[in-house]
């Protein structure tokens, strides 16, 4: 299976616990407890998607947005249905 989801993801940093928070603008709104500081958002962001998702850490990469709060992720060897049950 060769197949990979791409999602739009907002993120608010610095947040009391890391968790989902719906929607934002079309984007699935994710709270993260890491500072945006030296990537630490980034990599809690990948972590937390993977571990909600099933999935190794390597099969999601960030494609776009790594300095901003809205972010596109990829994620290897899911299908979209998947994506989202996991992500609700």
């Amino acid at each position: 299976m060769n197949e990979s989801v791409r999602i739009s993801v907002y993120v608010q940093p610095r947040a009391s616990k890391t968790a989902i928070a719906g929607m934002h603008d079309g984007a699935i709104k994710i709270r993260l407890a890491a500072p945006p500081v030296d990537g630490a958002a980034n990599t809690a962001l990948i972590e937390f998607i993977a571990e909600r998702v099933g999935v190794a850490r390597s099969r999601v990469r960030l494609v776009s947005g790594a300095s901003a709060r809205r972010k596109i992720v990829e994620i290897e060897g899911v299908d979209a249905a998947t994506v989202a049950a996991a992500l609700q």
